[in-house]
């Protein structure tokens, strides 16, 4: 272990490289700032330093941009803002340029400049602008990527030109978080083509080692700027009209989100008696897992510049007001009649930010309210109101050291603190990322530990997971042991499926960097998995397999990928019961894929798989899946994508029930059966229509029944039948639809309609056709829920300005 400790050691800290010389673009005070209308006539323009020059690094590396599609962008700057300039030079018959919504770029070329005021490499606000006029912003780490859940308020114009395209834009100091000591400022430009999906830089990017943001340029010359008092204010009004079975329930709101600057680098935000009216819906499906469903988060405040609490991915934030935790005890004869849908929010709030040291600091806390149900007493029929959520405080507390520009320690905690006698949780980690010098090798590790408070005791739990391999150049290999004692438990403000695992992994793969022969870009992996119990330590199974995908010069995706598992395979979570587990053997599954060319009106995704046993006792089963998506692009305003997906079981085998001492299995044939529609209209960039509709569909039909053997194996030969038992056979719809038309009609500032349109059906009528089962789900009661919310964007700034112009 020591030796191998070493030579981590070594690989890490012993390279180095000297970094290749990076451009500079020297920036000049303004005393007369442009008019941001897309018209590169203002003074300003005509003295700034240009950028230009820029080279491909996707498909292939090095290339030159030519006369033709030449890009020239100049900055300048004032106490208030950066503003920009581009002349993007094309044919405008070759520019693409879809309608979309904010942070979707769709079929279109963009413009984006990225910058880095702590000149660090590794935190990154990017702004983007599209023909169209359109927006995105993102703030991106290499732990998180690009996280587009992250909004500011800037301004932008595009105007299409005889030779091309022009971009101006503002951005506001208050977009930014930087050191008035800090002179050099990292800075990148992107300028990318649809067409042909070719992408250049102002600065060279080696795609083939390190992550992108140690390539950026250098702005130098920005000087006597004071970071603002960035606070901001987000004031709403909602309106809610919910018909549900003949009753008709109204909600009026009011309330407010806030950002404010602490300091130069960090941030609080808060909302403040949030409004989560118009999420999206849930993608719901039948679970007979053993395990629970995990849904996307749809509350906006939640998906925004959450970077450093996601750390260790410790933290599920849909268990913030979520479903409640239940009753602590029921009584003898009792049982609960009524389960409350969701725990209200009552407020919550995030500080987050990095100092140009690198040290990362964020705080989460919400608090959800007292939350009743429902008991009642089978034998009297009498019913008692009960605590099923008490009022609880959710906390998470990160420190992150970056170092290096590729490498980070971090130590994060959460804790969930119920009150009265329900169950409290703490869980703390410590990370680390290490890459060496040359950015050719990494190491990842973590340790973590949960505590859980319950009411008869404590119970504490250990995690670990360690990592290691090769991320640069074609070929790369990663291995990796994950392990979690059979206490670990992350539940309470995290997501974890099962605990109790020693597991070991393999990967090895070769990727292109460049356009070869007739494809812009292969990949091929393969890999190796072998899982242990932890206690007892014990073999469940291992599998291996490949994935190969690739993407032609004509814009053409496809792939292919096999997995085996040979010889047993040991479900140890199926049989819900400890100790006992579920034998499989020789599972195989394989899946096809292809993709074409969005560019055109008409585009296709389709996929196809199977999976099956090599046993002569399961000859009768077989898993078969596939889906179309046809998409087609009536034009620059309306994309129409519809979705069909199907997925057979039949013979497939699990969990039923337990009756006396017996854990009881099904054979059964199962199908799941999805329809689902998104469409968009946009009028213009700043008001738009987007139509979402899901019809789910999945009938579980069983066959016979089985009891579980001590040695996994299912016995044929015993009492039950399905007419002994509760009916497993089950029947389950659902049908979604929203309509949702947004106007900004100022800056950050939003008028939103949503008409939602909702069913669920649950039954045991399993030989009926999905026709039939439609219906049937169409004869239950619709739910329509009709609202509106009004948001406005006030800047302190702005608002100090008009002060003092009243005042003057």
């Amino acid at each position: 272990m020591n030796r191998l400790i070493l030579l981590l050691l070594f690989i890490t800290g012993s390279l180095f490289s000297q970094e290749d010389q990076k451009k500079q673009l020297h920036i000049q005070r303004t005393s007369s700032p442009p008019k941001i209308d897309g018209i590169l006539d203002d003074e300003v323009w005509q003295s700034a330093e240009e950028a230009k020059d820029f080279i491909q690094f996707r498909p292939t590396m090095g290339i030159q941009d030519s006369t033709e599609i030449r890009t020239i962008v100049k900055l300048t700057y004032d106490d208030d803002a950066i503003y920009i300039g581009a002349y993007l030079h094309d044919n405008p018959k070759l520019i693409m340029k879809q309608l979309g919504t904010r942070d979707n770029f769709g079929q279109t070329d963009f413009f984006g400049v990225i910058f880095n005021p702590n000149n660090d490499g590794l935190n990154d606000t990017e702004l983007f602008v599209f023909p169209t006029g359109n927006q995105a912003d993102a703030i991106v780490s290499p732990s998180i990527g690009e996280d587009f859940g992250w909004n500011s308020v800037w301004d932008s114009a595009v105007k299409i030109v005889d030779d091309g395209w022009i971009v101006e834009m503002k951005v506001p100091y208050r977009c930014l978080r930087f050191s008035k000591d800090v002179k050099t400022w990292g800075l990148q430009f992107h300028r990318h083509f649809r067409r042909d999906r070719t992408q250049y830089t102002w600065n060279p990017i080696d795609v083939s080692k390190g992550n992108i943001g140690l390539y950026h340029g250098e702005l130098i010359g920005i000087e006597n700027i004071k970071p603002p008092t960035r606070l901001s204010f987000y004031p709403f009004a909602s309106g809610l009209v919910d018909n549900y079975d003949g009753e008709t329930e109204t909600d009026f709101a009011f309330g407010m989100d806030l950002k404010y600057g602490i300091t130069e680098n960090f941030t609080l935000d808060a909302t403040l008696i949030p409004d989560f009216s118009q999420a999206g819906f849930d993608n719901l499906v039948l679970n007979l897992g053993p395990f629970e469903q995990q849904f996307a988060e749809q509350r906006q405040f939640f998906t925004e510049g959450v970077d450093l609490f996601t750390k260790g991915n410790l933290f599920y934030s849909r268990r913030v007001g979520g479903r409640a935790s239940g009753p602590e005890n029921l009584d003898e004869n009792e049982e609960i009649s009524s389960f409350p849908d969701k725990v209200k929010t009552l407020n919550a709030i995030k500080v987050s930010g990095r100092s140009k040291k690198g040290l990362g600091i964020g705080v989460f806390n919400a608090i959800t309210e007292k939350t009743y149900g429902t008991i009642e007493d089978t034998l009297t029929g009498n019913t008692r109101k009960e605590v099923f959520e008490p009022l609880a405080n959710y906390n998470i507390l990160v420190v992150d050291q970056q170092f290096n520009k590729n490498s980070s320690v971090s130590l994060i905690n959460t804790n969930v603190t119920r009150n009265g006698h329900f169950r409290d949780a703490n869980v703390t980690g410590l990370l680390f990322d290490l890459a060496n010098k040359n950015n050719t090798y990494r190491t990842y590790g973590e340790v973590k530990m949960s505590n859980l408070n319950l009411p008869d005791g404590t119970q504490t739990g250990y995690s670990t997971n360690l990592g290691f391999g090769k991320n640069s150049g074609n070929y790369r290999f990663w291995v990796n042991h994950e392990y979690a004692d059979t206490d670990y438990d992350i539940n309470d403000m995290g997501i974890l499926f099962r605990n109790n695992f020693n597991n070991f992994a393999f990967d090895a793969s070769y990727r292109t960097l460049e356009s070869t022969g007739k494809f812009n870009s292969y990949y091929f992996g393969i890999w190796y998995n072998y899982n242990r119990l932890a206690d007892p330590s014990t073999y469940t199974s291992n599998n291996f397999g490949f994935n190969f995908n690739a993407t032609t010069r004509k814009i053409f995706a496809f792939g292919l990928n096999a997995n085996f598992a040979p010889g047993n395979q040991y479900d140890y979570f199926e049989p819900r019961t400890e100790g006992y587990y579920f034998t499989t053997k020789n599972g195989f599954n394989t899946n096809g894929w292809i993709s074409t060319n969005y560019n055109k009106k008409f585009a296709l995704d389709s996929n196809v798989g199977l999976h099956t046993y090599f046993d002569k006792e399961r000859n009768g089963y077989i898993n078969y899946w596939f889906g179309l998506e046809p998409r087609m692009r009536f034009n620059d305003k309306l994309l129409i994508v519809y979705s069909l997906y199907v997925d057979v079981y039949n013979g497939d085998r699990g969990f039923v029930t337990k009756e006396n001492d017996d854990i009881i299995f099904g054979e059964r044939d199962r199908m799941e059966l999805v329809n689902s529609i998104s469409g968009n209209y946009n009028f213009n960039p700043y008001h738009g229509i987007t139509l979402t509709f899901r019809n789910y569909w999945s009938p579980v039909d069983y066959d016979h029944l089985f009891t579980l053997n001590e040695d996994g194996s299912l016995n044929p030969d015993h009492n039950y039948t399905l007419n002994t038992i509760d009916d497993p056979n089950i029947n389950f719809s659902t049908w979604n639809l929203d309509i949702k038309y947004s106007w900004q009609f100022a800056p950050g500032s939003f008028l939103t309609a949503l008409y939602r349109n909702q069913l669920l059906n649950y039954n045991s009528a399993s030989k009926d056709t999905y026709f039939e089962s439609l219906s049937n789900l169409f004869d239950q009661p619709f739910q329509n829920v009709f609202s509106l919310r009004l948001q406005y964007f006030l800047d302190y700034n702005d608002l100090k300005q008009v002060f003092k112009k009243k005042n003057s």
